[in-house]
């Protein structure tokens, strides 16, 4: 015990001797434990930590198997709960948007749709006051009760303990606040935060629609459920096709995809979830190269400093110390320097991580990511300490083992700077290869952000706004509602600087609801008959313009276009395509919906992004709204007046119109945010660890140039003496670490070219071979060997001969 601690103090002792080398050991791993420290933190925290409600090991969400879709309709929920044999039970849930008013202006927030029995299927008790349950529910609308959530109970109602029993408005509706959910239950989404949960049968009054019984309205609810014990996961699968089997064969015109899946919950299942895993999966790789190539520059500079102290060490050697006190010493060392570099790494975490927590990146609607460190995460960066320690304090192991004490002190020296390939380069060559492929992950992430931001939506977000126009939340309704329509839409086109004024129900790339459509001869509905799956979208005249649409053939939408008149639409080239072989066959056509009505086409549009900006060519197609109506609508205003004036004149002009009525006015890009999301995040993270591995190669290089030419003072002193050009003097001092530095990049660009495939699941159309690309690596490492060498060129160059002969 006494002579471990004796080497702690020599370590500490020799640590402080050399300030500048004990710096950038512990910057260069906290670097990298901060880095791996985040990106588990954030894998924990959304993946791998159970959500927070009990016995979620065995809580499952259903979800189709073609399409990993989890959205059902409220009558496949009401068939799922009573016909299968799997669950203990099943509760259906859903995110929705509201108007709120507590007494004062109305502002719209987010909450949760629930069945009767979502609390008790999931086994949550309140925090205050009670829960609504199933036998709270007696049909459409009989149960106006709000249970707030414990975080926004605390914001917006200050921890009042009376609020239970108050009234609230929602859209215009009564509803009696029954209690608070206990604080660490916050839904069933990992990274949304309801801020009060609604029962499910009050769906008409909340979505101002009497869609709740429509079996073919399957875009709305989620179900989720514990499996009961003994259950597999296979047999309830099993279980869930035959109820799917039988909902075939009762509803044919209603039901398709059939087959189903269970999936994990906290992510929505596997369309959201696997993507998201493989993204993180992807970033938990890089960040692991990223301590590798810290461990590696660290084993250099040991190995470096290690030779350094040759002379030291062949001392204690020639005076009876052992080798192993000796390794002990140096182990002592490295393990000092990777706990400390630890230790301010997992600091640095925390602060980033608490950001991150904090983070809402969709303004209001309740996004948080749960990445608060715990004791695994903790765990885990101490763990990566021990081993980085480990790592890089083993590397001059042999050096040790194989110093000969005599010969060092009888030439000064342990070290020889030769030909030989030793392990500190290959060291470096690895690091400088890992930077590499980085940098190439980096620049492949900027270039898909760029696709992604100037990619071709199929519309134009710049110098549009939005305005959030759901009359069914200032309580409108039947035929009250087409009318305020045309009078918003008419009232903002009168705005000075507006140039078009449209409203949709539903936005591009925001999603959509979707129909089968058939050819104008089809006579069978049935699903297997369809021609295409279309997007829909209900719309006034001028929101294709407004959106910044092109249209191809054909005539737009009018006003005339409404109930009265014959069925008609604009699709775009895809539908056309898909239905009648090409756009120019397809003007003064008819199609078919399922209910067998039948539509003429009138104009195509170009296509565009409907739901995601990876998805395939989708067919769509924009029905009038005065012939489909709708509550639920945005309003799309193209301007080139400045935002925050157009959005002050704009709420002054609806206010005019209706003081009640919310309004939500945000930029076209701001709502598209969602879309571009996981560019952005790609394009950050992956950018971040580039920029790490630039600078763990530059540390890197520059140790490895700076020992070169310290140790070659003599030579180069000589080379100078002897008249040889500064050109020679430059390559006999540097001339590894280019090499060295070429090979690394090289290796490296071609391991990104081959990891492709990976990075075409992390970023947006990621392609290594983009020209861009390559030139934009062998660039950015031509400037780290530049910037790594700098420093030792000038110290090559200045060498002073006369200086150095008198110094020997």
């Amino acid at each position: 015990m006494i002579s471990w601690l004796q080497d702690l103090r020599y370590a500490i002792r020799q640590l402080r001797k050399s300030p500048g080398f004990s710096l950038t050991a512990i910057v260069t791993l906290a670097l990298a434990i901060g880095a791996n420290a985040v990106v588990f933190s954030v894998i924990n925290g959304i993946i791998l930590r159970p959500l927070n409600v009990p016995q979620a090991q065995n809580l499952y969400l259903i979800e189709r198997a073609s399409d990993k879709d989890t959205s059902q309709s409220y009558p496949d929920y009401i068939d799922f709960r009573e016909r299968n044999r799997s669950f203990d039970d099943l509760a259906a849930f859903a995110i929705f948007e509201v108007a709120l008013d507590t007494g004062r202006n109305p502002s719209l927030v987010w909450g949760e749709e629930a069945s009767g029995n979502y609390f008790d299927a999931l086994s949550i008790r309140p925090y205050l006051g009670r829960f609504f349950h199933a036998s709270d529910e007696h049909g459409a609308n009989s149960a106006p009760y709000i249970v707030l959530s414990y975080a926004f109970w605390h914001s917006r109602f200050h921890d009042d303990r009376g609020v239970v029993g108050r009234i609230v408005e929602l859209n215009k509706h009564p509803f009696t606040i029954l209690g608070v959910a206990p604080p660490e239950f916050r839904g069933t989404i990992v990274f949304a935060f309801p801020n009060f949960y609604v029962p499910i049968v009050n769906h008409e009054q909340l979505a101002a629609e009497a869609a709740l019984n429509d079996r073919e309205n399957r875009w709305i609810f989620m179900v989720i459920g514990h499996l009961k014990a003994g259950v597999t996961r296979a047999q309830a699968t099993s279980d869930l096709n035959s109820i799917g089997s039988f909902l075939e064969k009762t509803y044919p015109k209603d039901e398709r995809d059939t087959k189903f899946s269970l999936a994990r919950p906290g992510l929505l299942g596997d369309q959201f979830g696997r993507p998201a895993q493989e993204f993180l999966a992807g970033l938990l790789l890089l960040s692991g190269l990223i301590l590798l190539a810290a461990c590696a520059n660290l084993g250099s500079l040991f190995a470096a400093r290690a030779a350094d102290r040759g002379r030291e060490v062949a001392l204690r050697l020639a005076l009876g110390s052992s080798r192993r006190r000796i390794l002990r010493g140096l182990f002592t060392e490295a393990v000092l320097i990777s706990l400390a570099g630890g230790a301010v790494g997992m600091w640095t975490a925390v602060l980033l991580l608490r950001w991150l927590s904090q983070w809402q990146p969709f303004g209001n609607f309740p996004i948080y990511i749960p990445v608060n460190p715990d004791a695994t995460v903790y765990g885990l960066a101490l763990l990566l300490s021990f081993i980085s320690g480990f790592l890089f304090g083993v590397v001059p192991v042999n050096q040790v083992l194989r110093t000969n004490p005599y010969e060092v002190v009888k030439s000064g020296s342990s070290a020889r700077v030769g030909r030989r390939m030793t392990v500190r380069d290959i060291l470096l060559a690895v690091q400088i290869a890992i930077c590499a492929v980085l940098v190439t992950s980096s620049l492949v992430a900027v270039r898909g952000l760029a696709h992604a931001l100037h990619g071709n939506y199929g519309f134009e977000p710049r110098n549009a706004v939005l305005v959030g126009a759901d009359l069914s939340m200032a309580g409108y309704s039947g035929n009250r509602v087409a009318p305020m329509q045309k009078r918003l839409i008419d009232a903002i086109a009168a705005i000075p600087g507006v140039e078009f004024a449209g409203l949709t129900d539903t936005l591009l790339l925001n999603g959509s609801n979707s129909s089968n459509v058939f050819t104008d001869k089809t006579i069978d509905m049935r699903a297997s008959n369809a021609a295409a799956s279309a997007c829909i979208y209900h719309v006034s005249p001028e929101y294709l313009q407004a959106e910044g649409t092109t249209f191809l053939y054909g005539r737009a939408l009018t006003w005339h276009d409404d109930k009265n008149s014959p069925r008609v639409a604009v699709v775009n080239r895809e539908f056309a395509r898909r239905l009648f072989g090409s756009a120019e066959n397809a003007v003064g056509s008819y199609y078919k919906m399922p209910d067998g009505s039948r539509i003429q086409v009138i104009g195509i549009a170009e296509d565009g992004k409907y739901g995601s900006i990876t998805e395939d060519p989708q067919a769509a197609m924009f029905l009038p709204i005065l012939q489909y109506p709708s509550n639920s609508a945005w309003i799309v205003v193209r301007s080139r007046r400045d935002p925050q004036q157009l959005g002050t004149a704009i709420r002054s002009t609806l206010g005019q119109l209706d003081p009640g009525l919310p309004v939500q006015i945000e930029a076209r890009y701001d709502e598209i945010g969602g879309a571009l999301f996981p560019s952005q995040m790609a394009a950050v993270s992956l950018g971040v660890l580039g920029v790490m591995g630039a600078v763990l190669s530059i540390t890197g290089i520059f140790g490895m140039a700076a020992y070169s030419v310290s140790k070659r003072l003599r030579e180069l002193g000589i080379r100078v003496a002897l008249g040889a050009p500064r050109k020679e003097v430059l390559k006999a001092a540097l001339e590894r670490a280019f090499k060295l530095l070429a090979f690394g990049s090289a290796a490296g660009l071609f391991l990104g070219i081959l990891a492709s495939k990976v990075l075409a699941v992390i970023v947006y159309e990621a392609s290594p071979r983009d020209p861009l690309v390559m030139a934009g690596v062998v660039l950015a490492m031509s400037l780290v060997g530049l910037l790594a060498t700098w420093i030792p060129a000038r110290r090559a160059l200045s060498i002073d001969p006369a200086i150095l002969l008198r110094e020997e």
